[in-house]
C-alpha cells in the first residue's frame, strides 16, 4: 500500500500524463512545489517499488499498479468532494482542500458507503469524472474556454483548485451545465466576453478561462 506522500506523487504524475502526455521531474517539482532533487529521490523509490518506470535524465511513466493506485486516490478525492457538497452542504468552492486531506485516510468501506449514499455517481461537483472501483476513468470530451472561438457553449468541467474562480462562477450563476455565448475574444488583451440571455456581458481573463472546460451547444 502506498503512503500518503507516495499517493500525492502518483496522483501528480497521473495528472501530468493525462494533461501533457508525459511527466518529467521538473513538471512534478512544479506541480508539488518541491525541489527537483527531492522529486528525483522519490522517483527512484517509486521505481524500486515497481510503481513507475524511471530512467534518470530520460523519462518516467506510471506502471499499471502505479496508475491504479493513482486512480484510487482520484476516486477517493472526487467522491469526498461530492459527498461534502451533496450531503454535508459545503459550497463547491470549499471542498478541494478538505478532500486533499481526507483522501488519504478514508477507508474503502467508508468510501463505498459514501458512493452508495450518493447513488453511484459518475462525476464530481466540478464535472470531473469519477473512476469506478476497477480504476476505469471515462474522460470528459471538452475544450478549454480559453481556446474556443466565439459561439454558444455549455460548462462541463471547472478546475477545483481555484476557489476564487468557483466563487466568481457562483456569483454569476454559472455552474456545471450552464450555457452562455462567447461574444468577443481579445487575445492581445488576454480577455474574453461572455453573455447569458439578455444580461450584460461579463469579462473573463484568458488565464482564468483556461480553468473552465466547455462543449458546443
Amino acid at each position: 500500500m502506498a503512503t500518503s506522500t507516495e499517493e500525492n506523487y502518483l496522483k501528480a504524475i497521473l495528472h501530468l500524463e493525462d494533461t501533457k502526455g508525459a511527466a518529467t521531474v521538473g513538471d512534478i517539482a512544479a506541480e508539488l512545489e518541491l525541489t527537483s532533487g527531492t522529486v528525483t529521490t522519490m522517483m527512484q523509490h517509486l521505481s524500486e517499488k515497481g510503481l513507475i518506470d524511471y530512467v534518470p535524465r530520460r523519462g518516467l511513466k506510471l506502471r499499471r499498479h502505479g496508475r491504479l493506485a493513482a486512480l484510487k486516490v482520484v476516486r477517493r478525492h472526487r467522491l469526498i468532494e461530492l459527498f461534502l457538497v451533496e450531503i454535508m452542504k459545503f459550497d463547491w468552492s470549499e471542498v478541494h482542500d478538505e478532500a486533499e486531506d481526507l483522501e488519504h485516510v478514508v477507508s474503502d468501506l467508508l468510501l463505498d458507503r459514501m458512493d452508495e449514499m450518493l447513488g453511484r455517481p459518475t462525476h464530481d461537483p466540478h464535472g470531473d469524472p469519477i473512476p469506478d472501483r476497477n480504476g476505469k476513468l471515462t474522460l470528459v470530451d471538452s475544450s478549454s474556454l480559453a481556446e474556443v472561438e466565439e459561439g454558444d457553449y455549455r460548462v462541463v468541467r471547472v478546475s477545483d483548485e481555484n476557489s476564487a474562480l468557483l466563487e466568481w462562477l457562483n456569483q454569476k450563476g454559472l455552474k456545471i451545465g450552464g450555457e452562455f455565448t462567447v461574444s468577443r475574444k481579445d487575445r492581445a488583451a488576454g480577455i474574453l466576453e461572455i453573455q447569458r440571455g439578455g444580461e450584460a456581458a461579463l469579462q473573463l481573463g484568458l488565464e482564468m478561462a483556461g480553468r473552465m472546460y466547455v462543449e458546443e451547444v
